[in-house]
């Protein structure tokens, strides 16, 4: 039965520039979807409202919040479950001390984040914000497993009006750099359990000292478990060393890793590339930086504000920069080096933008330089390692006669390194770290040593035949090559491939799949495109995150326009809108000029998949007319150029938004499958018709100049709406 109190979609509020974008776009949605019978609600899972939700001990009544993060895990259990999911923070330490001085300042009586707790009180707390840290949210939404893929009109948009690409040299000096021993790809172990199994995961130390570092481990049958670790002291000869190369080179030094996902593991490899860069510094005044609150892993940004007072310390870091290469730049404008923030080192969105423009990264000189791409895990570098390959030795990709690569991404119940953050830990002392099942048995055991960062991670059987299944689906529905991205050489994908061919073989497909590397699928998926035809990319769950902004960017210019439905084990459907690596910076163009370039675009495809899984799923055909109609105007933003200009002056996404209503709207009126339906929208279409001069003139009045949203994490909804719907001529049509 289904529980009438539930939205029939549930809109995700989230963070930054797609939760400004929402304030302009949501009313649009509800006021059309109500025509159909269609309730559209807001689930909270912003990083402010995860704060707010857990510390509600802290805060006054009025103050409190739902945790409606936990109640959307509960429903993505259910069939009824249609919610679109926007980009949110995954948040660094920075983002989340951020955020919590922010609410402070509004009047939340929130504790400080405790950087080193010592008492029992402070480690509580920790505890409680650690579990916002990072990928919070996806794995508790995520209960099915991925199926990303460029819309239809977005691909065709893309080939007529191809996007520029940077010109590859043969004699280019960009390069990748991995480790080739001590890493996480090296010292994995995995095995499938037989039986399901409780397991504890302990560390003794020389001295014969054992501490528990987690208990209660629970694995159903069938689970693939992995254990693994990188070592501290191979990381670092393998940094230092990098950064000798890179001078050599005369290239740029550019870290390129995933701190926000891997919450536990990166931000810890981020802080010894920190260290790395600064070895003389940290060799002279480490116990003086220490003692100013230094932490390496919070990045070169909180390193310099905490020392700037002390002359001798900056003048070290001075020579120690002038005798290291030039280093990649986040913002070269404002100085912030890929080192700065730890949150700003994003993989999947900076080595795409890398490859797409000719392998050139931006120096402190604002100019564009070859770059070492320093990616210390060898896991998943070979992809980034063999299209640099690739595009040196063919030149760039024509997006005007490119294929498209989609992706099958096992992903579900916290499947693979993206689940493993509660069981990722920094070595206190050197020894053993064993995984012990409840039954005596030693699943995994590693010699480790201080410092060393190991971790456990899983994936469930049922994800893992979900995910064959989907990609058999999808195979058979488009007839495209099919490449299951898996390497018979890591002990992770070997147990994989032991589920993957019984499967194919027992539905008769095995022949319609291939089973590839990643370096060999990347090659084979780039050959396949670049002859203008189709591949489907069938992966785990990092790379289904890595290549889905990979190839759309090469494809489309951005990852922000993909298709991206997760189909609920339990039958339900989650939207997702596409990626927010750029959000920020669309939120200070925001703030300074009025102008806010983000493009709904995203919001826009999974708003009409919504619609039409609604429809198909309850019989609404009005919620299937919504659907169709919903893809009628997304092609109209396209043919018609009404995406967001990108500076101040010129339409934004307000204007993006008044022309996907109004194409709507004239889509509802002119289809002839409801008559009610049609009528209802048809003073709606000539309203928006008729305002049009007013409307476009109401938008464009409000850029130029600064706006106050009231906070950054935690906005003020009057000031924001304010800034968002300033036509007064839209809003008295829309309502």
């Amino acid at each position: 039965m289904t529980d009438k109190t539930i939205p029939d979609i549930i809109y995700t509020k989230v963070d930054e520039a797609p939760e400004l974008a929402s304030a302009s776009l949501l009313p649009i949605i509800q006021r059309f979807a109500t025509a159909a019978g269609v309730r559209v609600g807001t689930k909270d899972i912003s990083l402010a409202g995860r704060i707010l939700a857990t510390f509600p001990d802290f805060l006054t009544e009025d103050q409190r919040i739902p945790d409606d993060l936990a109640e959307l895990g509960e429903l993505v259990k259910t069939p009824e479950a249609n919610v679109i999911k926007l980009p949110n923070i995954s948040a660094s330490v920075p983002q989340l001390v951020a955020a919590v001085r922010e609410l402070q300042g509004q009047g939340f009586a929130l504790p400080d984040y405790p950087e080193t707790p010592s008492t029992d009180a402070e480690k509580e707390i920790r505890a409680r914000y650690d579990t916002i840290k990072g990928s919070a949210v996806n794995p508790v939404l995520r209960e099915g497993n991925s199926d990303r893929r460029a819309a239809a009109a977005v691909k065709k948009f893309a080939q007529a009006n191809p996007h520029r690409m940077g010109e590859w040299s043969k004699d280019s000096k960009t390069r990748v750099a991995t480790m080739d021993a001590g890493d996480f790809f090296s010292n994995e172990r995995s095995v499938t359990l037989a039986q399901p199994g409780i397991a504890t995961i302990d560390h003794v130390a020389l001295d014969g000292t054992q501490t528990v570092l987690k208990d209660a481990v629970s694995y159903p049958a069938g689970t693939v478990v992995d254990a693994t670790f990188m070592s501290a002291k191979a990381l670092d000869a393998f940094l230092a060393d990098e950064i000798e190369k890179t001078k050599a080179d005369g290239t740029l030094f550019s870290l390129h890793m995933k701190a926000t996902m891997m919450k536990v593991s990166d931000p810890i490899i981020f802080g010894h590339a920190v260290k790395a860069w600064l070895a003389p510094v940290f060799k002279q005044y480490g116990e003086d930086m220490a003692a100013l609150g230094v932490s390496p892993n919070s990045g070169l940004g909180d390193l310099l504000e905490r020392v700037k007072d002390r002359a001798d310390i900056m003048a070290a870091i001075d020579a120690c920069r002038d005798a290291r290469p030039p280093m990649y730049m986040v913002d070269s404008d404002r100085g912030i080096t890929n080192l700065h923030v730890p949150s700003d080192v994003i993989i999947d969105a900076s080595m795409p933008a890398l490859i797409r423009g000719g392998g050139k990264g931006w120096g402190p000189d604002n100019k564009e330089h070859d770059a070492t791409c320093v990616i210390p895990d060898s896991s998943y570098a070979p992809v980034y390692d063999e299209a640099i390959r690739f595009f040196k030795e063919n030149g760039a990709m024509n997006p005007a006669t490119a294929g498209t690569v989609q992706n099958i991404g096992l992903m579900a119940q916290k499947a693979e390194e993206y689940g493993s953050h509660p069981t990722t830990f920094e070595i206190p002392a050197t020894g053993v770290v064993r995984m012990v099942l409840d039954d005596g048995t030693v699943l995994h055991e590693h010699e480790v040593e201080k410092g060393d960062i190991w971790r456990s991670a899983s994936a469930r059987r049922a994800p893992i035949e979900d995910w064959v299944n989907l990609a058999i689906a999808r195979q058979s529905e488009t007839g495209y090559r099919a490449i299951f991205w898996l390497d018979e050489t890591r002990a992770h994908d070997a147990e994989l491939i032991k589920l993957v061919k019984p499967i194919l073989e027992a539905k008769g497909v095995a022949d319609k799949f291939e089973i590839m590397t990643p370096r060999d699928a990347t090659r084979a998926s780039l050959e396949t495109i670049t002859k203008g035809e189709n591949t489907i990319a069938i992966t785990g769950n990092v790379l289904r995150d890595y290549l889905t902004d990979l190839f759309p960017i090469l494809e489309l210019a951005t990852s922000a326009k993909m298709l991206s439905i997760v189909k609920l084990m339990q039958g339900g459907g989650l939207f997702e809108t596409g990626a927010g690596g750029s959000a920020p910076k669309h939120v200070q163009d925001l703030v300074r000029t009025g102008h806010l370039r983000w493009d709904s675009l995203g919001e826009f495809c999974a708003l009409a998949e919504s619609f039409k899984f609604l429809g198909d799923s309850t019989g609404n055909a009005k919620a299937q007319i919504l659907a169709r109609t919903a893809d009628s105007a997304t092609q109209g933003v396209l043919d018609h150029g009404r995406s967001p200009g990108r500076k101040a002056g010129q339409p934004d996404n307000r204007h993006s938004h008044y022309w996907f209503a109004r194409y709507w709207a004239e889509a509802l009126a002119a289809q002839t499958d409801d008559a009610e339906l049609a009528a209802h929208f048809g003073p709606v279409a000539k309203g928006l018709a008729d305002g049009e001069s007013a409307i476009v003139a109401e938008l464009l009045d409000a850029q130029n100049q600064p706006v106050d949203l009231g906070g950054y994490y935690h906005t003020d909804p009057a000031k924001t709406a304010a800034v968002l719907r300033p036509s007064a001529t839209l809003n008295a049509i829309i309502g």
